[in-house]
């Protein structure tokens, strides 16, 4: 069951578009923090987690390419994502950083730390595993063209639209998020719902590389099929260092479900087995 998906959404004060055209929301001081979004989702997804990193560590929420407020590109493979991600560390000068990535973002980190190590410290995967995934999100994509089509002007019509395609009505407030009112008073998507058709099954692929010796953490929900067996073997096959952690009683949004004990795992992983790891390297 999805619940409480548009909780949390509150968006820091410090938000800006980087020398790297992503949009970023940062807050807190310490070691960088990086946390990446799934799909249609946006930076702000994630802000239950950046406040309860903020105290500790420097927390960058980024909207991911086509995605939020970040630019547009009508190429977007896993490649092209994790170039967009070093190429904001590099533009901020943040050295390496911890990667945290729910669903899509968590295939973006893994890329990321695969194909160019240097960039990344330590990561957390979020509900992923490198493994291919079956098509599971053509309701999605089609209650987001039947928006198109209609030009609501009003959240609530759009919401309508969508409650005659989806069967989970928590997804509903959640894609509402990435919907804006543009200057004719119509509703559309923030989000490029093109792009991110038509580049879907380069998503569903798994990351790849050489296998990366970093700390990770694997976090998942025992109600979610997203992570299972094989999909553990998977990870300990790129990452050697792979820890795993399920969260009971959740399913794929475990960050919006357990926020608590999501935080909880996340933070007990950087203070105690990622960062902490780092520094004992250097």
């Amino acid at each position: 069951m999805v619940t409480n998906l548009a909780a949390n959404e509150e968006q820091s004060e410090c938000e800006a578009s980087s020398a790297a055209g992503l949009h970023a929301s940062v807050r807190g001081e310490g070691e960088p923090v990086v946390l990446l979004h799934g799909l249609f989702g946006m930076g702000s997804n994630l802000g239950s987690l950046a406040r309860a990193l903020a105290p500790s560590f420097e927390v960058h929420q980024l909207d991911l390419p086509n995605h939020g407020r970040s630019p547009w590109q009508a190429h977007s493979s896993l490649d092209d994502l994790a170039d967009s991600i070093a190429g904001y560390i590099k533009s901020e000068d943040l050295g390496p950083v911890t990667l945290v990535g729910h669903s899509l973002g968590g295939k973006v980190a893994m890329q990321l730390a695969l194909t160019q190590p240097e960039a990344v410290s330590a990561l957390v995967v979020a509900d992923i595993a490198p493994v291919i995934y079956p098509s599971s999100h053509d309701a999605v994509f089609s209650a987001l063209a039947a928006v198109e089509l209609a030009k609501p002007r009003s959240r609530a019509e759009a919401g309508d639209i969508m409650g005659k395609l989806l069967k989970e009505p928590a997804l509903i407030p959640f894609l509402s998020l990435s919907l804006r009112r543009n200057e004719e008073g119509v509703y559309v998507w923030r989000f490029n719902v093109r792009a991110l058709r038509e580049n879907y099954s380069a998503f569903r692929e798994p990351p790849g590389g050489a296998p990366c010796n970093r700390p990770a953490l694997f976090v998942y929900g025992l109600n979610s099929s997203y992570v299972d067996e094989a999909g553990k073997l998977a990870a300990l096959g790129l990452f050697p260092a792979a820890q795993f952690a399920g969260i009971a009683d959740t399913g794929h949004w475990l960050h919006a479900e357990k926020p608590v004990e999501f935080n909880a795992a996340v933070l007990g992983f950087l203070q105690h087995g990622g960062i902490a790891q780092r520094e004992n390297q250097q």
